[in-house]
C-alpha cells in the first residue's frame, strides 16, 4: 500500500518566491560601465575636460609648440647662417633657393625669421617670469597683511599705472642704452627684459592681491589659523594654490603681449639691436622697402602676428576653462 502522505506531498504546489520589483532590482541598470566607474573631477580635471574639446586650444597649442621648437632648435629648420649676407643678392625675391627671399644686406630672410623666434620668445618668457614673480609676491603679501603695507604698495602701483608703457620703456632704454653704445646682445636683451618687468609688475600684483582678498577670509583659512598655522604656511600651503589660477591665465596672455611689445620697441630703434636677430628688427629694416619689396615685411610680420594671437587665444581658452561662471 502506498503512503497517503506521499501523494499529498506530490500534489502540493511549491511555495511562491517573492518577486523583486524591476525598479529596485538593479539601480544602475540604465547606466553604462564607464558612467558607473567615473569619479568626480576637481578644478583642474574640469578645466582639462573643457579644454580638450575646444579646437581653438589645440590650434593655438600647436602653433606655440612650433614656435618653441623654432626658438630652441633653429637648426632643425635651416642650416643657413642668418648673419651671412652678400650684396650681390640684395632684395632678391623668394625662390626655390631662398623661400622667403633675401633682405637688403643679402641675408636669407627665412633663416632670419627662424632664428628671430629665439630672441622674441626668450625676451617675452623671461619678462613674464620676472613680472609674475615680483608682482605676484608683492600682491599676495599686500593682500594678506593689509594695513599700511597694502596702502603703500597700491599707491606705488598707481604711479606705474600712470606711466605710458611705450614712452616709459623708451625713457628707460635710452637712459641705460644710449645710441652709439656698443653692448653685447645679452646685455641688450637684459635691459629690454628689465624695462618690461619694471613697467608691468603692477598688473600682476593687483590680480594676485584681489584673489587673496577674496580667499583670505574663507573657511579653510580660518580653520588653518585655528589649528595654529603661521602666516608663511597659510600663504604657501593654502592661499597660493587657490589664488594661482588667474595669475597663470594672465601670464599666458602676457607672453603674447610681450612679444608684441619687444617688436614695437625694436621697430622704434630702442629695443633689441644688431647683432641680435628678432622679428622686430627685421620689420624695422623692411619699413623703407614696403612698396618695392613687400616680402621683407610680410614674413616676419606674419610670424609675429601668429605668435601673438596664439598665446592670446591660449590664455583666453584657459581663462574660460578655469572660470566656474562660464561652465
Amino acid at each position: 500500500m502506498s503512503d497517503p502522505t506521499l501523494g499529498s506531498m506530490a500534489t502540493t504546489p511549491p511555495a511562491e518566491q517573492p518577486t523583486v520589483p524591476a525598479t529596485t532590482a538593479a539601480p544602475n541598470a540604465g547606466l553604462s560601465a564607464p558612467d558607473r566607474k567615473e569619479k568626480p573631477r576637481g578644478l583642474l580635471g574640469d578645466a582639462w575636460h573643457d579644454l580638450s574639446r575646444k579646437p581653438l586650444f589645440w590650434i593655438s597649442s600647436g602653433f606655440i609648440l612650433l614656435f618653441l621648437v623654432m626658438a630652441a632648435f633653429p637648426t632643425l629648420f635651416t642650416s643657413v647662417d642668418p648673419t651671412h649676407g652678400l650684396l650681390a643678392r640684395s632684395r632678391v625675391e623668394p625662390s626655390g633657393d631662398a623661400w622667403f627671399g633675401y633682405d637688403v644686406q643679402g641675408q636669407d630672410v627665412f633663416a632670419r625669421v627662424i632664428h628671430g623666434a629665439r630672441a622674441s620668445i626668450v625676451v617675452a618668457v623671461l619678462s613674464t617670469i620676472g613680472t609674475v614673480l615680483i608682482g605676484g609676491t608683492l600682491g599676495i603679501i599686500a593682500g594678506f597683511k593689509g594695513g599700511w603695507f597694502d596702502t603703500i604698495l597700491s599707491r606705488i602701483a598707481d604711479i606705474f599705472f600712470g606711466l605710458p608703457f611705450v614712452l616709459g620703456a623708451i625713457v628707460i632704454l635710452f637712459s641705460f642704452n644710449p645710441p652709439g653704445s656698443n653692448r653685447g646682445k645679452y646685455a641688450i636683451m637684459g635691459m629690454v627684459i628689465a624695462s618690461l618687468v619694471i613697467l608691468s609688475w603692477p598688473v600682476s600684483m593687483r590680480i594676485m592681491r584681489s584673489a587673496v582678498l577674496a580667499n583670505k577670509e574663507a573657511d579653510y583659512i580660518m580653520a588653518a589659523r585655528a589649528m595654529g598655522a603661521g602666516p608663511g604656511r597659510i600663504i604657501l600651503k593654502h592661499l597660493l594654490p587657490n589664488c594661482l589660477a588667474p595669475v597663470l591665465v594672465y601670464s599666458t596672455i602676457l607672453i603674447g603681449s610681450f612679444i608684441g611689445a619687444e617688436a614695437t620697441l625694436s621697430f622704434l630703434g630702442v629695443g633689441l639691436k644688431s647683432p641680435v636677430v628678432s622679428w622686430g628688427i627685421m620689420i624695422n629694416e623692411a619699413q623703407n622697402y614696403i612698396r618695392v619689396s613687400p616680402f621683407l615685411l610680410l614674413f616676419p610680420a606674419g610670424f609675429l602676428v601668429v605668435a601673438v594671437l596664439s598665446f592670446v587665444m591660449l590664455g583666453e581658452a584657459v581663462r574660460e576653462a578655469l572660470d566656474p561662471k562660464l561652465r
